[in-house]
């Protein structure tokens, strides 16, 4: 989430690596069409100061709030995120 970097380059939160595990979950019907029932991302994001873990996990919750992807879904987007220092 590009959101999410814009957010805490904005809060002076240093991130120094950051990769997603995204998961999704498809149904395929008998005539062969089909879509995603729901979708969770698991960013793990690494920061420079530990005192600031519980301020990046915030940036989270607000990054998923403002992702256009998100809320342009029909589905459920779940975020689990994880933040290490």
């Amino acid at each position: 989430m590009l959101w999410v970097l814009h957010l805490c380059a904005d809060a002076g939160v240093v991130v120094t690596e950051y990769v997603d595990q995204a998961w999704g979950e498809m149904v395929e019907h008998a005539d062969g069409s089909g879509e995603f029932r729901r979708v969770v991302l698991r960013p793990r994001m690494t920061i420079g100061d530990a005192s600031r873990i519980a301020d990046a996990i915030a940036l989270h919750d607000r990054a998923h709030e403002l992702c256009a992807l998100a809320r342009s879904m029909n589905f459920a987007v779940v975020h689990e995120p994880v933040v290490t220092a």
